[in-house]
């Protein structure tokens, strides 16, 4: 970004930063009023400012650094993590002061027309709607502390059944776990990820894989965790992809000789890892004289680059073929594969975290991404091909999960009878 761009952006983050602390002070000071000392009454709203001003600077002051040095450390992961707990937050109590001003001005402006003019005064604010404001908006700050401390590390099991006229035989009954975006940099504390890679042993599956995104930027950032990963083993084998974070182009560096290197020790952590990595290029999996076609591109996906190559992947493909591809942006399902004239049955993607934040219930099921990606999570059906799309086992920026929990993912592969 530029220096305009930059100067535009930290403008702006102040700016609706200021905005909002002072819309919820409207409710701090309507509460406030009940107290009855004028000196505690103005510590508290003195408080507020110097709190909350200095959250909005602190935010000018890391996103400034940022812009400068070109580095995403942890004081910036933590400053995320403060902004988008505060500005969710603070956004709840204004939705209810909002809905409460329209209502003000209504009430006020059907008054001043009618009634008269020297009486006439604006309503003020009424205490229990900012109370109820306070009150509401304490639930998402609980939820992101929440997520934050627990939510990040709350594996949860996702399983599909899926049926298909032209399975092989000897692949009905077949499981294929899947697990996405590692992202293993994010990851401090290695009994969290232990917790995840025991739930994925659990299962016991025919197959593993992969979607990418294993490291954050740094192919050394998996080093303290290449025993545990390796525990992963399958009986017809381990395979990944390239995630669009695994390139390294997310960050400066000092020459591109050194992000070739880091690229080529990414590659070669793979095989200390045990994991096979596809780069467009496909694999036969055998059972019983019987095969299914493995593909795998290198990341395709839609403002995220276009390394991955489909054709060259199914260059070894008959049309007749049962195949899994594995791609790590769903949008790459959405643009190419899902009309592809080669009939891919079923294509396993990751990449959207499902944004690590929203609600998934047997009722409702939202998050922001989905504005995004019409494909967020879960299953994905086009005239009988399959998009599986896995919401990732770390996280990424915002060091949490709230709504949107860390998953492992189980397919069982089943032969519709005709």
């Amino acid at each position: 970004m530029n220096l305009l761009g930059a100067s535009i952006f930290i403008i702006a983050i102040l700016l609706f930063s200021t905005f909002l602390n002072w819309y919820v002070f409207q409710a701090v000071k309507t509460l406030s009023q009940q107290i009855s000392i004028e000196r505690t009454r103005n510590t508290v709203q003195i408080l507020y400012w110097l709190v909350f001003g200095g959250i909005s600077l602190w935010y000018v002051y890391t996103f400034l650094k940022v812009f400068i040095t070109g580095e995403f450390t942890l004081s910036t992961q933590t400053l995320l993590n403060v902004f988008l707990t505060v500005v969710v937050t603070q956004l709840v109590c204004v939705i209810f002061l909002f809905s409460e001003d329209i209502y003000r001005n209504a009430y006020a402006g059907f008054a001043y027309l009618s009634k008269n003019r020297d009486s006439f005064s604006f309503p003020p604010r009424k205490f229990w709607i900012s109370a109820v404001a306070v009150m509401v908006a304490m639930i998402p700050f609980f939820g992101f502390l929440y997520g934050m401390s627990f939510g990040k590390h709350n594996f949860k099991l996702h399983r599909e059944v899926l049926y298909f006229e032209d399975l092989p035989e000897a692949f009905d009954g077949f499981t294929i776990t899947q697990i996405s975006d590692i992202h293993i940099g994010s990851f401090k504390n290695p009994d969290h990820v232990q917790k995840g890679i025991d739930m994925v042993l659990a299962q016991e599956s025919d197959l593993f894989v992969f979607t990418g995104d294993l490291v954050n930027h740094r192919a050394d950032e998996i080093d303290p965790f290449i025993s545990l990963f390796s525990e992963i083993k399958a009986p017809y084998g381990q395979y990944s992809i390239i995630g669009n974070h695994d390139y390294g182009d997310y960050i400066p560096w000092p020459s591109k000789e050194a992000k070739e290197a880091n690229f080529q020790l990414f590659l070669d952590k793979h095989k200390e890892l045990g994991f096979k990595l596809l780069r467009d290029e496909g694999i036969r999996i055998e059972k019983d004289g019987s095969f299914i076609q493995l593909l795998g591109v290198e990341n395709w996906g839609v403002g995220f680059g276009s390394r991955g190559d489909l054709e060259r992947a199914l260059e070894q493909t008959a049309v007749e073929d049962f195949k899994i591809l594995l791609s790590h942006d769903p949008s790459h399902w959405d643009q190419q594969v899902k009309t592809h004239e080669m009939g891919i049955h079923l294509t396993l993607s990751g990449h959207t975290h499902g944004m690590q934040f929203g609600i998934e219930t047997p009722i409702i099921r939202w998050s922001p991404v989905q504005y995004r990606y019409p494909n967020w999570a879960g299953l994905a059906e086009h005239e009988g091909r399959f998009l599986y799309v896995n919401r990732g086992f770390g996280f990424h920026a915002f060091s949490g999960r709230v709504g949107i929990w860390p998953e492992i993912t189980v397919i069982e592969l089943r032969r519709k009878k005709l």
